[in-house]
């Protein structure tokens, strides 16, 4: 920060010590020096409106989610009797599925459990759009609304970033972890070579190391058929890619 002539506030400055569930016992909760003043580590902090736990576990951020996407539910159905479906369906997607897809690419390969609270909502947004009751099946009404699941979405928006990453429309220090197999000389030979294929890195650990960028964007982007990796342009792409991912939703 003293070499971009920018002062430190540490009043609104947090530290967060990063490390796997099993090893967070073993990191020093003692108060952190910076600058004049002392803070204490914390087990969350909040970046760019994503919340990061000390474990990378992303509980706080998709009980968050959660919690105010219920709290916009609760308030549009205040006034649901009061306009009509159309009128509320917009208020849905601006207040709801905004939030819900706010960052979502940060969430992938998360375990099950978390991804059915998110889906939950998306489930009670359905429900409120269509005035339908609780227990009522809700696969119709997320099909009549063409909304994807929530795995989906993510790996939608994981394709999509990874598209730019590929096509020159992302910041380079994302491009530089994606790597296609034609351009290792090992691989030449094989016949993944001649595809869009990506390298998936070998990681150590499934429960961290799958989730970063590199291995998660290239394990979305190689299940993807030809017809949408292919595609000319990011219009296209996108729309061959909800279609695809709105068939897996509901196969």
């Amino acid at each position: 920060m003293h070499s971009n002539r920018l002062q430190l506030n540490t009043a609104k400055t947090e530290v967060l010590w990063c490390a796997t569930s099993r090893r967070q016992h073993q990191i020093s909760r003692a108060p952190v020096r910076v600058s004049e003043d002392f803070i204490t580590p914390a087990a969350s902090v909040r970046d760019l409106g994503i919340y990061l736990d000390s474990d990378t576990s992303m509980r706080s951020h998709v009980s968050m989610t959660v919690s105010n996407c219920f709290d916009a539910l609760r308030r549009i159905r205040s006034i649901r009797c009061c306009v009509p479906r159309q009128a509320v369906l917009s208020l849905v997607v601006s207040l709801v599925l905004s939030r819900l897809d706010y960052g979502s690419s940060t969430l992938v390969s998360l375990p099950a459990y978390q991804i059915d609270q998110l889906q939950s909502v998306l489930n009670t947004a359905a429900r409120l759009v269509y005035s339908s009751r609780r227990y009522d099946h809700v696969t119709p009404l997320l099909r009549e609304l063409h909304w994807l699941r929530m795995s989906q979405r993510i790996d939608y928006k994981l394709a999509v970033l990874v598209y730019r990453c590929l096509s020159g429309l992302a910041p380079s220090y994302l491009a530089s972890d994606l790597q296609h197999v034609a351009d290792l000389d090992a691989r030449r030979c094989l016949r993944s070579a001649s595809t869009s294929t990506l390298v998936v890195p070998v990681t150590c650990m499934s429960t961290v190391g799958d989730r970063a960028f590199p291995v998660a964007a290239a394990v979305v982007w190689n299940s993807l058929p030809a017809n949408v990796t292919s595609s000319p342009s990011l219009p296209t792409f996108q729309r061959r890619l909800k279609t695809e991912l709105f068939a897996r939703s509901y196969s």
